[in-house]
């Protein structure tokens, strides 16, 4: 089954992860994306493991979960090294002091969050339909 696990940076510069669909609770965090990502992964794996040894049945929400990330502004940019945030926020439209700001964990409106998604999924567009020779 897929669910949504939601990556946000916090105001201490670590990366937390939480699956918001779940009845039950389990997180994971690191100072990276990538850290908080395997974390989050060996949370839900002792949670499994928890029910198992205990010999009760896991919760069918539990049940072979597939997970899809999504971001905040911050995650996304840190997530992504090779984006040049400066050229990145020049493509979109929007100011590279502002999205510099935006990659450091300052909060973001929700009109700016979606240009920037669009933006992005825009330059992904772009570089899939590139053709080398």
């Amino acid at each position: 089954m897929k669910t949504r696990a939601i990556i946000e940076k916090g105001n201490d510069g670590t990366y937390g992860i939480y699956p918001p669909d779940l009845n039950n609770v389990f997180w994971g965090d690191g100072n990276t994306v990538e850290e908080a990502k395997q974390d989050f992964l060996n949370s839900y794996q002792e949670m499994l493991d928890s029910y198992t040894e205990e010999n009760k049945p896991i919760p069918d929400e539990l049940q072979d979960l597939q997970f899809e990330y999504e971001y905040d502004v911050s995650s996304m940019l840190n997530e992504a090294p090779f984006l040049n945030v400066s050229a990145t926020a020049k493509y979109i439209g929007i100011n590279p002091s502002l999205m510099r700001q935006y990659k450091r964990g300052q909060s973001v409106s929700k009109a700016q969050m979606l240009k920037i998604q669009n933006g992005i999924r825009e330059i992904g567009r772009k570089l899939a339909s590139i053709t080398l020779l």
